[in-house]
């Protein structure tokens, strides 16, 4: 391993040392004040990181929790799942459809690759459930109790493919008591967000909750292509989703059935041709985020529908415990767009804005998708220093993709379909899994875990027309792989205020395959892909329980990374291997209750990613400024670059003011995430540099309560001084950009009831 520089080594120690002295000091001036205990401590956070309900203080793993007053804030203004980018160290997700299929990244690992086959290292899982495809994991969020990001691999416990960590939800479960609530805003471009749920006794064992959403934003970007144009053609959407939940509790059973649905009906993300400064990393000086010039831009559309059910079985034993979780899950999406952003073509009359080497109009769809998963655990009881739990895990899909390119230029009518693929995938997986604690003492508790992996899949891939004349091709490949998954963590009680930690875990991606043959004619797939992270961390509990300092070092060693190489001057995604990819770094999550009134969270996370392959070549733009290329070749080496979406620095500050007013509170909170520079593709280029994010976000408003009802009125601004800038791009036509949502506005009424 190259020696760290200088000022990141110090960085490292500094922040260790800050935990340590934080967690130690701090607790100690506590104890020796001897204080009365006060009543605005902060709240135990209750974790499920290790498939069982434990304070997050005392697991061994690097976990961060989101819920409450925070969580509303971030999911202001109708945001999708992309609200979390950067509130969570070492956590970004970024999108190129929009309102589906995110991209997670943590700890620099992630996935670039935009095709709907792509698998990602860091997995999603929903009400214990893994949400596989990119489409599942765009899954709106509402009535969501808690959100746990796991960072690190996972491999032992959880699912499929989670290398990196994993995000994971939990929904608001029903009950016996009478509960629920309803919420309604309205904001920036005529947006509306709705979202209620309502749940109680059905019988003394039987409960339920009913959770509703409805979010709808009229099309506001207009179109100024000439011979295009058009007023309002791009940029609404109308987004519907349900959840149903039933819970039984016997005196030792217990059933909780989930089902929910999803229905989007919008545009895809907005696509501008050469947004990019040529030779610079900043948007072109006339910009405007409400105008495109696209001559495909009437025929843009993205319907997305998804539905699923989950079974939860759970017996209690004398000593033990079983869960059954049986789920299946279903998506379906059709998403078409202008890729170029722009009107005509260097072989046309007129072309802009700025050169258009040809037109990209294209669409991917799944038709068809199942995904049914199984899980069957023994969770032992025991009053003794010993428990362990054992499990068993089976996965199976069967996804269809069609892959579709249009004549922009087609006459009579323009758009007529001239390319299509459809690709077959047959999924198949299976585990057994097992995790042992002990405790040495009272002190020292000691967890192991061992998973073994099988992973089998079966593609096809059919091309019947070809849009560059490439002709019919029919494509096989069978990949499959098997691991053995392990980690090894320990927990040590400093005192009652401080834990240390200590983890070492390995966890692998299974191979992974890339037929989008639209505009080539090359398969591709990927070997499987391993990783070994050691980490060690400080989690403590200060200034007598009024402020909570958590800190971590890491350091992982990736072997066979998989890779996209993405566009490079094609519109078609190649899968590589890296020899070996290195990444350390630090994450420090605090949270503080600074007087009666003023709560609040300071989260910092460095990572520092490397690429270490020098044989590693990919292609590179068509018109942007490379920074490393290999002279005359049109390609990079790999070697010594950052992954790609892998942000060094991710920060989130929040501040939150209350205040008893009349019969009710007042509150004021604020909160600023920023995230540093990042590559958008494996190779260096000056235009897709993107630059540092900082977005900041207001809420002020008044809650007051009347019998059985506690009532909410709150204004909000989220992006408070409207940083623009590329978050994305398309590099094989054009420096064609995408943008970060503009400044939002809007105002909220909500009830809760009991």
């Amino acid at each position: 391993m190259k020696a760290m520089k200088r000022s990141t080594l110090a960085t490292l120690i500094n922040a260790t040392l800050f935990s340590a002295v934080a967690g130690t000091s701090f607790s100690s001036l506590a104890a020796e004040e001897k204080t009365a205990k006060k009543s605005n401590q902060l709240e135990v956070i209750q974790v499920t990181a290790r498939k069982r309900v434990e304070n997050a203080q005392e697991v061994p793993v690097a976990v961060s929790a989101l819920q409450g007053d925070n969580l509303d804030a971030y999911s202001s203004a109708g945001m999708d799942i992309r609200f979390l980018n950067a509130k969570i160290p070492s956590l970004s997700i970024e999108s190129s459809f929009g309102r589906s299929f995110p991209r997670f990244y943590v700890r620099g690992l992630g996935n670039t690759d935009f095709d709907l086959n792509a698998s990602q290292p860091v997995s999603l899982v929903v009400d214990e459930v893994v949400q596989e495809n990119a489409i599942l994991k765009g899954f709106p969020v509402f009535d969501v109790e808690r959100v746990e990001v796991l960072r690190g691999p996972q491999g032992t416990l959880f699912g499929r493919n989670t290398p990196a960590g994993l995000v994971k939800f939990d929904s608001v479960k029903p009950s016996q008591e009478f509960d629920g609530y309803g919420s309604v805003s309205y904001g920036s471009r005529g947006a509306v967000d709705t979202s209620g749920a309502v749940g109680g006794a059905l019988t003394d064992r039987l409960s339920a909750r009913v959770s509703l959403l409805w979010q709808d934003k009229d099309d506001y970007i207009d179109n100024q292509a000439p011979g295009f144009e058009a007023k309002d053609e791009q940029g609404g959407y109308t987004e519907k989703a349900a959840r149903v939940q039933f819970l039984y509790e016997g005196d030792d059973f217990t059933a909780l059935l989930n089902y929910h649905t999803r229905d989007l009906d919008g545009s895809p993300i907005a696509f501008r041709a050469n947004v990019i400064k040529a030779g610079t990393n900043e948007l072109v000086d006339n910009y405007e985020s409400d105008v495109v010039y696209q001559d495909a831009a009437s025929r843009s559309t993205q319907q997305v529908e998804s539905e699923g059910a989950s079974l939860k079985l759970e017996w209690e034993l004398k000593n033990h415990t079983i869960t059954s979780i049986s789920a299946w899950e279903s998506a379906e999406i059709y998403s078409r767009a202008d890729i170029d952003g722009g009107y005509g073509a260097s072989y046309t009359d007129d072309m802009g804005p700025g050169f258009i080497p040809f037109s990209s109009e294209s669409a991917d769809g799944i038709p068809d998708h199942d995904q049914l998963t199984q899980e069957l655990r023994l969770s032992s009881n025991f009053d003794g220093d010993l428990n362990y739990q054992v499990g068993v895990f089976y996965f199976d899909e069967e996804l269809t993709i069609e892959n579709y390119s249009y004549d922009t230029f087609s006459t009579p009518d323009a758009g007529v379909l001239n390319g299509f693929v459809r690709q077959q995938q047959d999924t198949t997986a299976w585990a057994v899994f097992g995790s042992v604690d002990y405790t040495f003492s009272d002190d020292l508790k000691v967890t192991a875990g061992l998973r073994y992996s099988d992973d089998d899949k079966d593609f096809v891939a059919d091309r019947t027309l070809s849009p560059i004349g490439g002709g019919a091709l029919l494509v096989e490949r069978d990949v499959s792989d098997d691991h053995v998954s392990w980690d090894l963590s320990a927990n040590y009680k400093v005192n009652d205020d401080v834990n240390w930690y200590g983890r070492v875990a390995n966890s692998f991606r299974a191979p992974s395959l890339q037929g989008r043959i639209l505009f080539g004619d090359e398969v591709t797939t990927a070997e499987s892909e391993t990783v070994t992270s050691y980490e060690t961390g400080i989690k403590s509990d200060v200034l007598d329980g009024q402020g909570r300092v958590n800190a971590t070092v890491f350091y992982y060693t990736m072997d066979d990374q998989q890779l996209t190489a993405v566009g490079g001057g094609a519109n078609f995604n190649r899968l590589v291997n890296a020899d070996k990819t290195t990444g350390y770094g630090f994450e420090l999550d605090t949270q503080w209750v600074l007087s009666d009134e003023f709560n609040a969270t300071f989260n910092l996370s460095y990572n520092k990613t490397e690429i270490k392959d020098k044989n590693l070549a990919v292609a590179v733009c068509a018109q942007c400024t490379v920074t490393d290329p290999i002279n005359g070749s049109g390609l990079a080496v790999l070697d010594g670059n950052s992954l790609p979406h892998a942000p060094e620095w991710i920060s989130n500050f929040t501040l939150r003011y209350t205040k008893e007013l009349a019969d009710g509170n007042f509150f004021a909170s604020g909160d600023i995430s920023y995230r540093s520079k990042i590559n958008m593709f494996l190779y260096e280029s000056v235009e897709f540099e993107g630059k540092e994010l900082i977005e900041t976000g207001l809420r002020t408003g008044y809650t007051w309560s009347e019998g059985d009802y506690e009532y909410e009125v709150a204004a909000f601004v989220r992006n408070l001084f409207d940083e623009q800038q590329v978050i994305g791009a398309v590099d094989f036509n054009n420096n064609t950009g995408i943008v970060n949502e503009e400044r939002y506005v809007g105002a909220e009424f909500k009830v809760n009831f009991f």
